[in-house]
């Protein structure tokens, strides 16, 4: 593994690699004294280091316009939350809306899971085997 000093580690948020997240959510909102819609949201929360190894080197990621989105569209909110990027958010009225959802969760995992091999490749560290 290449040597990162102490803030980079920091900035991995992972012990031995990057870490980072793909949250589905649901959101009410409440006008006065009822609920007056519901939705559902899609957010990467990528780790700044991840986020801005990628960025740097964004010219490996040309064929995939999802990273270049992620990249033009993330919003740095500070090391605890790191690069955040809304991949999906419409109001929930039928079930259709949540497969929806579902399916921008995968296409976003699978966008970390891309970022991450790159900086793990970068790195040098080790891929986790698959079972």
């Amino acid at each position: 593994m290449k040597k990162l000093s102490q803030k980079q580690l920091d900035k991995l948020w992972g012990e031995d690699g990057p870490y980072s997240e793909a949250d589905l959510s649901i959101q009410t909102r409440i006008l006065d004294d009822r609920v007056s819609r519901v939705f559902i949201n899609v957010e990467a929360k990528i780790n700044p280091f991840t986020f801005e190894l990628v960025k740097k080197h964004r010219d490996k990621f040309k064929d995939s316009p999802m990273i270049q989105q992620l990249l033009d569209h993330s919003e740095y909110r500070g090391q605890s939350m790191g690069y955040v990027s809304c991949a999906f958010e419409d109001e929930f009225v039928d079930n259709k809306v949540m497969e929806r959802a579902n399916k921008h969760l995968g296409y976003t995992k699978r966008i970390i899971i891309l970022m991450h091999e790159f900086v793990m490749d970068y790195l040098g560290i080790s891929k986790t085997p698959k079972v």
